[in-house]
C-alpha cells in the first residue's frame, strides 16, 4: 500500500521536476533573423530558453534564403530539446530563378509602328506571345485580346504561376497594353487553380524578362 502511494505520489509531481532548458540555435548565415514565438531575438547566433511544460517555434529567415522553422518541446513524455541547434541555411531558388523588377502585374503601353502592315501586326503579337508561352487560353483578333494560359514552375518552397495579357489600348495610334502577370502561393506543389492561394509577386522569372522590351523591339517604334 506504501509503495503504490509512492508511485502514485512520483507520477503527480514529476511534471514539475522539469526543468526550463537552454538551446544554442546557429545559422549559416550570420545575419539571418531569429525569430523565437514571433518576436525576434537576434540574428545569427542566440541562446533561447525553452520553459518546462512548454513549446517555442523557431525561425530563422534572411531574404534570398529559404525559411527555416522548428518547435522546441520541454514536456513530459518527449524527449529534451538538443543544446544545440544548427541550421545550414539554402538559397532560395525561386529567388535565384528570378529578378525583382517593376514590369511586374502592371499594363505597359506599347505604340505599333505606322509603317508596319496592320495585317501583319496581330501576327507578330502572336509570334512574340509563342516564344514565350506554351498554350494561348484566349485570342480575338476583332478585338485585339489575346490571354495566355497560366505558366506554372514549383520550386522548395514556393509556387510560381505566369500569364500575359494583351488588349487594345487605342485604335489611332495603335496602341496595345501589354501586362505580364506574375503570382506566387509561398508554398511548393500549389494547384495552378487554386486562385485563393496565389498573390501578386514583385519578381518575375528570368525566362520572361524580355517580354516586353520584344513586344516594343518588334511592335514599336525601335
Amino acid at each position: 500500500m506504501k509503495l503504490r502511494t509512492l508511485i502514485i505520489g512520483l507520477l503527480l509531481i514529476s511534471p514539475f521536476l522539469l526543468k526550463a532548458q537552454t538551446v544554442q540555435i546557429s545559422a549559416s548565415e550570420p545575419d539571418a533573423k531569429i525569430i523565437v514565438d514571433g518576436q525576434q531575438m537576434g540574428t545569427g547566433n542566440v541562446k533561447i530558453k525553452v520553459p518546462k511544460n512548454s513549446c517555442v517555434d523557431v525561425k530563422v529567415i534572411k531574404t534570398g534564403f529559404l525559411r527555416y522553422e522548428q518547435n522546441f518541446c520541454n514536456t513530459k513524455g518527449m524527449a529534451e530539446p538538443p543544446k544545440k541547434q544548427f541550421f545550414d541555411m539554402k538559397k532560395d531558388d525561386a529567388e535565384e530563378a528570378s529578378i525583382k523588377t517593376d514590369q511586374a502585374n502592371i499594363d505597359f503601353s506599347v505604340e505599333v509602328n505606322k509603317k508596319l502592315d496592320p495585317n501583319d501586326v496581330w501576327k507578330r503579337v502572336n509570334q512574340v506571345v509563342t516564344d514565350y508561352f506554351d498554350a494561348i487560353e484566349v485570342a480575338d483578333k476583332e478585338t485585339s485580346y489575346l490571354r495566355t494560359a497560366w505558366s506554372i514552375q514549383t520550386f522548395a518552397q514556393n509556387t510560381i504561376r505566369t500569364r500575359l495579357i494583351i488588349k487594345l489600348a487605342k485604335s489611332d495610334p495603335l496602341t496595345y497594353k501589354v501586362k505580364l502577370v506574375s503570382e506566387f502561393s509561398g508554398a511548393p506543389l500549389t494547384s495552378v487553380k487554386a486562385d485563393e492561394l496565389f498573390h501578386e509577386w514583385d519578381r518575375i522569372l528570368r525566362k520572361y524578362q524580355n517580354v516586353i522590351s520584344d513586344f516594343n523591339t518588334r511592335l514599336g517604334n525601335q
